[in-house]
C-alpha cells in the first residue's frame, strides 16, 4: 500500500469502530550519524524505519496505536485498536474535548536542500571529521571529538476531516569539541555549539561551518582555560553569546509556554509551567527589547515544517511582544480547552509515538545593537558563551547555567579569559533585566529536546543573538 492508502484505511477503521475523529501518519525515516575521536572514525550508525501511527478521539479521550507494517489488514487493525483504547479511556467521564477548526488541506511540502546529505560519500564525511579531530590533537587537545547527524523523513498524513498531506523534511548538522585535562581540572571548548549546529537543510549547512578551520583555535582555547582565572562570584552585568542565549530561550521560555504544561496535562520528565493562562496578554515576561516569536516558517531552521502532525499549517505567531506574554505553543485540543483559536505546534518524533505539543522555532527578533556595541557600553561585566551545563526547576522558573568560556569585560573592553563561568536567576526577573540585544540573529538548532513518557526527542530551533542582562548573580559555587 502507499502511505496515503495505509493512513486512509486506518482512519476509516477508527471511524467505523466509533471514533468521532481520527487521523493517521505514515512516517519513513532514514538516519545516519558518524563520530570521530582523536583522528580516527569511532562509530557509524545507519538505520531506517517505516510505520503507521493512528489517533482516535472518543468522547473526551484519545486513543493511539502504531503498527510497523503498511498492509491493509495491519492499518485497519491499528485504527480499530486506537478507537478501542479511546473508548476504554472514555468510560471515565472527563470534560468534553473539541478541536480548534483547521481547514482540510490537500498539499505537498518539502524543505529546501541543495546537497542531499545522504548522497555525500561516506569517505568525504569521514575525512572531514578525521581532519578536524586530528588538528585538535596536534594543537594540544587531550580528547578531540567530532560528529555529524542526518535525518531524512517523509510523512503521509490523513484525517477524517479531509486532510491529505505529504512532507519530506531533511535535517542535518554537526560539530567538534576539544577537551584538555590538567591538574585537577578539565576544560572543553566546542564549535559551533556544545552539540553542533543543525538545521532543516542539506549538507551545505555542514560545509558552511568549516569545522576544520576552527579546530586549532578551540583546542588552544581548551588548554588556555586550564590556567585561566576562575569566574568571580557576585552580581554583575552578563553578556550572553547567541548560542547560550538560545538555550536560555529553550529552557526558560520555550518549555514554559507549552500549553499542555500550563494546563497540567504534561508533568512528566520536565515538569509543568509557572505561567497562568489568566495572565495571558498582561504578564510582563521581560523588558521591552524582548520579542519572542513562534515561527515554523523560517527557511532552514531546525524547527521548521510545512504542516504539523495534526495537519495545521505552519504559521508565525507572537509569544512575547515588547516584553508582554501574548502567545503559547498549542495543539488543536489544548487550544480549544484554553479558548484559543489556533494550534500548529504538535509533533511526534516517530510513527510509534503520540504527537504532543512541541517547540517549533521559538526565538528572539533582532535588537538594535551589535556585540561590539554591547561590550563597549559595559563598564564591568562578564561575557559568557557556549553552554556547558544547565539546571532549571520543574516549573521552568529558577535556573542555573554554566558556560564553557567567559571573558572579563572592563571599561568597554573584552579582557582576560575566565574559566567555569556560571550564572543564575529567576526567569521573568532575568528577562526584565535585558537592556541591550544584538541584531546578529542565528537560528540555533537543538536536536535533543526531551519530553513525554515514553520519552520523545524533539528538534527545535531558537533564533538568538548576543544580549546584555543587568545585575545577574555569577560565579555560583557548589
Amino acid at each position: 500500500m502507499t502511505g496515503f492508502d495505509a493512513a486512509s484505511a486506518a482512519v476509516q477503521a477508527a471511524l467505523d469502530a466509533g471514533a468521532r475523529y481520527a487521523d493517521a501518519r505514515v512516517m519513513h525515516r532514514r538516519y545516519e550519524s558518524m563520530s570521530a575521536r582523536n583522528g580516527d572514525i569511532e562509530e557509524l550508525t545507519q538505520d531506517e524505519s517505516i510505520g503507521l501511527g493512528v489517533r482516535a478521539l472518543v468522547g473526551s479521550s484519545w486513543g493511539f496505536h502504531a503498527a510497523p507494517e503498511l498492509s491493509d489488514a495491519a492499518a485497519r487493525d491499528a485504527g480499530r485498536r486506537a478507537a478501542a483504547i479511546a473508548t476504554a479511556s472514555a468510560r471515565v467521564p472527563g470534560p468534553p474535548i473539541d478541536l480548534v477548526a483547521v481547514e482540510a488541506t490537500v498539499a505537498s511540502w518539502a524543505s529546501a536542500c541543495d546537497v542531499d546529505p545522504l548522497g555525500v560519500p561516506l569517505t568525504d564525511k569521514g575525512d572531514l571529521l578525521v581532519r578536524a579531530t586530528a588538528t585538535m590533537r596536534e594543537h594540544g587537545a587531550d580528547l578531540a571529538e567530532g560528529l555529524y547527524q542526518i535525518w531524512d523523513t517523509t510523512k503521509w498524513f490523513v484525517s477524517s476531516e479531509g486532510h491529505r498531506i505529504d512532507q519530506r523534511i531533511r535535517e542535518c548538522g554537526g560539530g567538534i569539541s576539544a577537551t584538555s585535562i590538567g591538574d585537577g581540572e578539565t576544560q572543553r571548548r566546542s564549535y559551533p555549539s556544545y552539540r553542533g549546529q543543525y538545521g532543516t537543510t542539506g549538507w551545505e549547512l555542514v560545509t558552511s561551518l568549516d569545522l576544520a578551520a576552527h579546530a586549532a583555535r578551540i583546542a588552544e582555547e581548551s588548554r588556555e582555560l586550564l590556567t585561566a582565572p576562575e569566574c568571580p562570584s557576585g552580581e554583575t552585568d552578563v553578556i550572553l553569546g547567541g548560542e547560550q542565549l538560545a538555550l536560555q530561550i529553550h529552557e526558560s521560555v520555550g518549555h514554559a509556554i507549552e500549553l499542555d504544561r500550563i494546563l497540567g496535562w504534561e508533568a512528566a520528565f520536565a515538569g509543568t509551567s509557572w505561567l497562568d493562562l489568566s495572565r495571558l496578554g498582561t504578564l510582563r515576561y521581560g523588558s521591552e527589547l524582548m520579542n519572542v516569536t513562534i515561527d515554523p516558517t523560517i527557511p532552514g531552521a531546525l524547527g521548521s515544517f510545512g504542516f504539523d502532525d495534526e495537519g495545521s499549517p505552519a504559521v508565525r505567531r507572537d509569544a512575547v511582544r515588547e516584553g508582554r506574554w501574548v502567545g503559547v505553543l498549542a495543539g488543536r485540543d489544548s487550544a480549544a480547552v484554553a479558548g484559543l483559536d489556533h494550534g500548529g505546534s504538535v509533533r511526534a518524533d516517530g510513527w510509534a509515538r503520540l504527537p504532543m505539543v512541541r517547540m517549533t522555532n521559538v526565538g528572539l527578533e533582532p535588537g538594535p545593537h551589535t556585540l561590539d556595541e554591547i561590550v563597549a557600553a559595559t563598564d564591568d561585566g562578564v561575557l559568557m558563551d557556549i553552554n556547558r551545563s544547565w539546571s532549571i526547576d520543574d516549573k521552568r522558573l529558577n535556573f542555573q547555567f554554566g558556560c564553557e568560556v567567559g571573558w572579563e569585560v572592563k571599561k568597554g573592553r573584552r579582557g582576560r579569559m575566565l574559566r567555569n563561568p556560571t550564572y543564575t536567576g529567576i526567569g521573568p526577573v532575568f528577562w526584565r533585566s535585558m537592556d541591550m540585544l544584538s541584531s546578529e540573529i542565528v537560528p540555533w538548532g537543538t536536536p535533543n529536546c526531551g519530553k513525554g513518557q515514553p520519552g520523545q526527542t524533539g528538534h527545535t530551533g531558537h533564533p538568538a543573538a548576543p544580549a546584555r542582562f543587568r545585575n545577574v548573580r555569577v560565579g555560583v559555587r557548589a
